[in-house]
Parts: structure tokens; C-alpha cells; sequence
């Protein structure tokens, strides 16, 4: 495996640190915030100097039910040879359900999803990996994710599933070893158990990133400084291979050049340390192998069941369904409030005039929205969809009528397929619309 070095995930709001930062050898950015005919000049900037950029990828959903959409595989592609990259990473998540397989809604969930660690959902998962690697122009790697609760009935530990997985598909792995941390805390699996099942030789490259913990749950934030027992499992792993690259993610909450430089460094000192006290063990503890099934694909039956389990544990996160059999019904609530309030701050981001507009009503009022209109379709539309809910409801007592009026004109700019035109007729039309929401 080509060697990346340090890097550190490139993201708009700390562009100008992540150029100036010394001994940065590759970063890496979100594949969908990405328009390859439209670059950041920053990203230009850091491929010029020979800094290496790797797509990584958030929609896939390759643990779903169905197969991978040809249109999202296509961007990703896109996205690979706009960069000149040496390889692109998703996740190994589910991220949407329903649908024609199941015969129910489309659900979205904004959110990375963990797979059963089940027989079925790993046939399923490794013919979506094989779909996406013939789609793709360089290799792909897969990262293993931060989970709030745990499927029932699972028949194999995350390093086993890991190791089949490349096993049977010849797929990279990207580690993170903060999720190794997330899962943990919250559902009782040990790091370097799973370490020492993993196929290390897969290893493409590894994440580091903070979080938080509250009231026993490990929250992975991305927004908050990288913890001790995370550089640890760091330090664990370097000592069982040379890991090709290790990159610091950081989301949100960002911190100022020097305390980002400073948290580089953490991560250079942690694999230095596990170099140092390498033992040869990696080798010798990846003896756990459950055994190698036949490359099959799943068939729609596989498929159908998979689609039905995802959707209705879906389901009781975004609409308020009851929780399938066998869940942690508390650990549910936390992950369904915790999916709301993600939607909440992105649907802030992608129309940054609602918060404005509607000042501190803006969040219980799209998290009272959010209990029972689940997502369907991307953020933009959900955008739309709330400012439609909110001007269908009646005013509260002591409301703003300019409130009212701001949001109808926002929803009336945007919900067009062209923006509005100033022409009389234009105009025309748009009174009448204003009259039939009125309704």
C-alpha cells in the first residue's frame, strides 16, 4: 500500500491553517462537498506543492440493503480523477432503508448506521464493495464506524467481520481508532481484541478523532479534542504494523492553528511510541479466522430480509415507530435525539438564513418538526420541507408577522426550479402563490 504519512481532514473553515501547517504530507476531503469543475483554490494550492488528496465518501451506504446507486458511484469516480488521487474511501454504514425492496417510505438518515454483523448482511455487504470497486477508478477502502447501539443476534465480533470483508473482497481498510474507542464505551467490544483480528496487511490507512462522553455514552463529535485512551489504541496498533497513513479529523468546534498543530503532533508521538515498543504480535494474534465463505453474491431474499430489519430499526430513529425486537430501547432514544439534533445543525448549514430569520425558535422548532416528518430526501429538501410546516402552522401567540413574511419569501425564492424572475408576470404568479399558502 502506497505510503500517505500525516495528514489532516481539509475542511472550508480551516483551509488557511491546514496550508500553513508544516509536515502535512496528504488531507483529505468530502468526497460529496466537492464540485470537481469548481475546486477550492485551496485544495489547487495543496496539490501543487504535491500534497496528496484523498476523496472520502458519506453516502454511499454500501452496508445497505440495496445496491450502490451507479449515480453516487459515478461522483466518487468523479471525484478521484478530478483530485488525482491514489484511492477514495467510504464507510461501512448503512445510511438510508425502504424503498421499492421492502415495499415502504424511503427513509434517510443523515447518519452513518452500523450493519448486523450477521452472515447475510456480510454476503450482502461484500457484493456492494465488489459493484463499487468495478465502478471506481483506484482502489477503495472502507472504515469501520462509531455505533450507539448493537444489532441482536450478531454472530460475529467487528474484527472478524472486518477480516471476512477483505478476505473475500480484497478491499482496503481504513481504521479509525476512535470508533475502536466509541465502541468501547458503549457497547462493551475490546480494541485490541479487534485489532488483533484484523487483517493488518489490509490496512490502508487510519483515523484519529475527539469526542465526548455523557452519562455513560461516548458521543463521537469530531468537534473536541482527541482523548487519551484513543491515542492509546493509536499506540496499540503502530505496534502491531507501520500504519501507510494516520489522519487527524476534525469537524466542527475548530480549534486555532496551534492547539490543531499541537494535536498532529499528539498523533506523531502515539505511532512513534508504538514503533518503538513493536513486539512482532500482530501475526500471531490474527488466529481467530472464522473461515473464508464461498464469494457468492446475495440474492434478493438475503437482500429483502437485510432491507426489512434496517428499515424498521430506521424507522423507530426517524419517525417514532416502535423499536424492533432485541434494541436497547434507552440506547434508541439517545440515538434518535442525537440523529435530530444532527439534522437540525446541518439543515442550519445548508440554509444558513432559517437560524437568522427565526433566532432562537429555529432549533425546538425544527426538532418538534423533525419527531414525526422523517427525511426522505437530501437536507435542501428538508429545508424546504420545514419552512412549508412552519407557514402551514398557525402563528403562536406574540409572533412576528415580519417572521412569517421573511420565511415565505425565502421558500418562494427557493422552491422553484430557476430562481424567481422580476418580470410583471412573474410577479403575477407569485402573488397568487402567496395567496394559495395562505390557505
Amino acid at each position: 500500500m502506497r505510503r500517505l504519512g500525516t495528514g489532516i481532514g481539509w475542511r472550508p473553515e480551516i483551509a488557511d491553517a491546514v496550508e500553513e501547517m508544516p509536515g502535512i504530507d496528504w488531507v483529505e476531503a468530502v468526497s460529496e462537498n466537492l464540485c470537481p469543475g469548481h475546486l477550492p483554490d485551496s485544495l489547487l494550492r495543496l496539490r501543487e506543492r504535491g500534497v496528496t488528496v484523498v476523496p472520502h465518501g458519506v453516502s454511499l451506504g454500501l452496508g445497505g440493503a440495496d445496491r450502490p446507486d451507479p449515480g453516487r458511484l459515478a461522483a466518487l469516480a468523479e471525484r478521484a480523477e478530478a483530485l488525482g488521487s491514489p484511492l477514495v474511501t467510504e464507510h461501512i454504514a448503512f445510511v438510508r432503508a425502504g424503498g421499492a425492496l421492502t415495499a415502504s417510505p424511503s427513509l434517510e438518515a443523515g447518519h452513518l448506521l452500523p450493519v448486523p454483523r450477521t452472515r447475510d448482511a456480510l454476503d450482502v455487504l461484500c457484493e456492494n464493495v465488489r459493484v463499487a470497486q468495478a465502478a471506481l477508478p483506484v482502489p477503495l477502502a472502507v472504515e469501520n464506524i462509531a455505533a450507539l447501539v448493537s444489532w441482536p443476534d450478531e454472530e460475529l465480533t467487528e474484527g472478524q467481520f472486518l477480516y471476512e470483508l477483505a478476505d473475500r473482497t480484497g478491499v482496503r481498510l481504513l481504521i479509525d481508532v476512535a470508533n475502536l474507542h466509541t465502541n468501547h464505551v458503549n457497547l462493551g467490544e475490546e480494541p485490541a481484541r479487534a485489532l488483533g483480528e484484523l487483517p493488518l496487511e489490509a490496512i490502508a490507512y487510519v483515523h484519529v478523532a475527539g469526542g465526548f462522553e455523557r452519562d455513560g455514552v461516548w458521543h463521537d463529535s469530531h468537534a473536541h479534542p482527541v482523548a487519551r485512551p484513543v491515542l492509546d489504541i493509536l499506540t496499540d496498533l503502530a505496534s502491531r504494523v507501520a500504519p501507510p497513513g494516520v489522519l487527524l479529523e476534525r469537524d466542527e468546534n475548530f480549534p486555532d492553528g496551534d492547539e490543531l498543530r499541537g494535536e498532529v503532533e499528539a498523533i506523531r508521538v502515539a505511532v512513534e511510541k508504538g514503533r518503538a515498543a513493536a513486539t512482532g504480535t500482530g501475526a500471531a494474534a490474527r488466529t481467530s479466522r472464522t473461515g473464508t465463505r464461498a464469494a457468492f453474491g446475495a440474492d434478493d431474499a438475503v437482500r429483502q430480509r437485510l432491507g426489512l430489519a434496517q428499515t424498521a430499526l430506521l424507522s423507530a430513529l426517524v419517525a417514532g415507530t416502535p423499536a424492533p425486537e432485541g434494541f436497547d430501547r434507552v440506547r434508541l432514544g439517545v440515538q434518535a435525539r442525537a440523529l435530530a439534533g444532527k439534522r437540525a445543525d446541518v439543515v442550519g448549514k445548508v440554509a444558513p438564513e432559517l437560524p437568522v430569520i427565526l433566532g432562537a425558535r429555529y432549533r425546538p422548532a425544527f426538532l418538534a418538526y423533525a419527531q414525526d416528518r422523517p427525511m426522505t430526501s437530501g437536507y435542501r429538501r428538508d429545508a424546504l420541507g420545514f419552512v412549508e410546516h412552519v407557514l402551514r402552522t398557525a402563528p403562536g401567540e406574540g409572533e412576528d408577522p415580519g417572521v412569517r413574511r421573511e420565511l415565505r419569501e425565502w421558500w418562494l425564492e427557493r422552491s422553484g426550479p430557476v430562481p424567481r424572475s422580476s418580470r410583471p408576470g412573474a410577479r403575477l404568479a407569485r402573488a397568487t402563490r402567496r395567496v394559495l399558502l395562505r390557505r
